[in-house]
């Protein structure tokens, strides 16, 4: 299991981790393990401006398709490409390489943040 202590996560089971002066963002291992296979993602374009809370895509799995919600605010400056072709990178590397995107400028107003003890209270 990687060390989550950077990590921040919210009660429908996004995370956020701070890096180089903005944030990454995608989905933990509990919420990937309750979808299932994951087949396709739907992300928003580079440059959309997001507020926390604010749906930014959509995330589709043999068993259902679920809405992404942004864990906090900023501007989009990269999506995980590599998740066209390789799906599955959101169920095999969660918290590594199945980062759904990353933000610039980030603004944590509004936003709803869990520390990893009160997530794992919030998931078993």
């Amino acid at each position: 299991m990687p060390d989550l202590s950077g990590f921040r996560f919210t009660a429908t089971h996004e995370w956020v981790e701070t890096v180089d002066g903005g944030a990454r963002v995608g989905i933990t291992d509990f919420a990937q393990a309750q979808l299932g296979d994951v087949i396709f993602l739907e992300m928003p374009e580079v440059g959309t401006t997001l507020k926390a809370g604010d749906r930014f895509g959509v995330i589709e799995s043999v068993k259902a398709a679920s809405d992404l919600f942004v864990p906090v605010g900023g501007r989009v400056a990269e999506v995980n490409g590599a998740l066209a072709d390789a799906p599955e990178r959101v169920n095999t590397d969660p918290y590594g390489e199945g980062w759904i995107l990353r933000l610039e400028d980030v603004d944590e107003a509004g936003a709803s943040l869990l520390d990893e003890a009160a997530y794992t209270r919030l998931t078993t």
